[in-house]
């Protein structure tokens, strides 16, 4: 961390979770894919489950987030029977957070989907989704859990394979399970969710074997009690980054809310368009979450220029990886509709849709990894501030008024207004770190 050049110590700690995001995102992408082939509606009742799967992620990262890191300072203590407690209070909560998930979906699937939705055909949809992958969700929680214990544990390729097994799973059976292909019958939006939680049981249980296995982090059950302070300790880490991935949910579920305020086409685009959009943010947020240990342990040694040469290079990675998705995104949007079968109104309405929303990639992938930078060097409230107007504060205003003067075509360029405006409070919180913290620094050897 304080000695390897530090452009490939960025790309080293990021490239591993690069992967691991972009098989999420394909996890995302291919039931929607299948689904679109069925109808118009099961798309749209998918986009709109879409928040629900993204809180339960959030849930799921954050409590990651805090396991990882008590994991890794109990190890670097050399206390190896508390960091085998701190795994089995992970898989615990983990399980705890599996019954939440399981009595809301079953219990409060109908009203979420009636609050979006008044035709009953894609409400139908959406409760079948929502129950089945809310019910199911044990296999994501613990496929969580077994990436973060071998994370902790020093193994990057571990959570690789999990995931990249479970979304070969899925794969394989979505298009066997939704149309009923050799014998199965057609299942629709239903196999779309058993082919989704079935992926992921089987990571979960690959992952469970890979940590039994494991020398690093050996799991006692036996003797094993639970404790309060250590599950407060995973949340007091964790929680702030639940709260900051749970406002893209907030966005999602607004947004939607809006448009069917301006446009009967508006809430297939929106799904469409976060499908394809993860598989530009997913590399930001793995770059995210590689800078994030390079700056802080550089902070901590009082190192000014692998602190900020870690930064800067981070913003150049993610800003040329935006600059080419906004440039897909411009000059192909029509050939990334047709994945989704979109109809005439669609291409119609979607096409200088999804032009408009890529113009908001470049000032996102700077703020995304300025607010890696405020977490790693303890200015956590910077960070959440500018989540917040991303997402909330800049957006919601803005969305509203734009689309009463300018329609459909106003609601999609707040999105680029609501980033740009974040991206200015963003840059005014580095430059006031910089002035109190970073340029306090030793200036160090090595950019």
């Amino acid at each position: 961390m304080g000695v390897m050049p530090i452009r490939r110590l960025v790309v080293h700690m990021s490239w591993p979770i690069v992967l691991s995001m972009l098989v999420q995102a394909l996890y995302n992408m291919v039931d929607s894919f299948f689904v679109a082939q069925v109808s118009g509606a099961a798309f749209e009742a998918l986009s709109l489950a879409y928040p629900v799967q993204t809180l339960m992620i959030a849930v799921c990262t954050g409590t990651g987030v805090g396991v990882n890191a008590l994991l890794s300072r109990r190890l670097g203590e050399g206390k190896l029977s508390e960091a085998s407690a701190v795994a089995v209070h992970g898989y615990l909560l983990y399980f705890f957070s599996w019954v939440l998930f399981a009595v809301l979906g079953l219990g409060f699937a109908g009203t979420y989907m009636a609050f979006f939705t008044q035709n009953p055909v894609i409400a139908r949809y959406g409760v079948e989704y929502l129950t089945i992958i809310t019910a199911g969700s044990l296999g994501v929680c613990w496929q969580f859990a077994g990436e973060r214990v071998l994370q902790a544990g020093g193994n990057p390729v571990g959570p690789m394979l999990i995931q990249g097994v479970g979304a070969l799973i899925n794969l394989i059976l979505d298009p066997i399970l939704i149309f009923g292909l050799f014998g199965f019958p057609r299942l629709e939006v239903v196999g779309a969710a058993l082919a989704t939680i079935l992926g992921q049981i089987i990571g979960m249980l690959l992952g469970l074997w890979m940590v039994r296995r494991s020398r690093a982090i050996p799991l006692h059950l036996r003797g094993f009690r639970f404790r309060g302070a250590v599950a407060a300790e995973i949340y007091r880490i964790g929680l702030p980054a639940i709260a900051i991935q749970a406002l893209s949910t907030v966005m999602s579920m607004g947004l939607n809310k809006i448009l069917t305020l301006f446009t009967d086409t508006g809430v297939f685009i929106l799904g469409a368009y976060f499908k394809l959009q993860s598989f530009v943010i997913m590399p930001i947020a793995g770059i995210n979450n590689g800078l994030t240990p390079v700056v802080s342990y550089n902070y901590g040694a009082r190192d000014r220029n692998r602190v900020t040469g870690a930064v800067h290079f981070a913003l150049v990675l993610g800003g040329a990886i935006m600059a080419a998705g906004m440039l897909v995104f411009l000059l192909l949007p029509g050939a990334l509709l047709s994945l989704f079968d979109a109809t005439p109104e669609v291409y119609r309405d979607g096409i200088p849709a999804l032009r408009i929303l890529a113009c908001s990639f470049p000032f996102a992938g700077v703020s995304i990894l300025l607010c890696a930078a405020f977490q790693a060097m303890d200015a956590p409230l910077q960070s959440l501030w500018v989540s917040l107007g991303r997402q909330v504060v800049f957006l919601f205003p803005a969305a509203l008024a734009l689309g009463a003067v300018f329609g459909a075509a106003g609601l999609w360029w707040s999105v680029p207004f609501a980033e740009a405006l974040s991206l200015l409070l963003a840059a005014a919180c580095y430059r006031r770190l910089y002035r109190t913290r970073i340029a306090r620094l030793p200036a160090g050897e090595e950019k």
